[in-house]
């Protein structure tokens, strides 16, 4: 069974949403009316938030269950939670100033790398 790499992926899936109705806030807060995507600092920081988050969601969510499946539930579990804190210290940091967004663009970047990498080596050793 795979619950926790269930739980891990609704709990992605969440954060994700959570940026979105964060863009929806910024555009309150800031007067940027839609359908303009520039405009305000604190706009188009709120929104790369976003959209980075959504960038990589088709990068994770294949390995982490790749991972899961092949490798290990527990495994995928404990390293999609490392991709969450990650992608929520990008958060923090980037919406103070772009400048800080780089801790967390590391972490998450290296976790998603070694749900990839393991998923690959896993599937390439079933190959041979």
């Amino acid at each position: 069974m795979y619950h926790l790499t269930a739980l891990v992926t609704l709990l992605a899936l969440a954060f994700y949403f959570f940026t979105c109705i964060n863009v929806s806030r910024s555009r309150a807060r800031t007067g940027v009316k839609a359908p303009a995507m520039s405009g305000h600092p604190d706009f188009e920081r709120a929104f790369r938030i976003q959209m980075n988050t959504l960038e990589w969601m088709p990068i994770f969510l294949p390995a982490l269950w790749l991972f899961a499946i092949y490798v290990s539930n527990i495994g995928a579990a404990a390293v999609g939670a490392v991709w969450i804190i990650g992608r929520i210290v990008y958060f923090i940091g980037y919406s103070q100033a772009a400048a800080k967004r780089g801790p967390g663009f590391a972490i998450q970047g290296i976790a998603a790398i070694a749900l990839w990498a393991g998923a690959l080596g896993a599937v390439m050793l079933r190959l041979v």
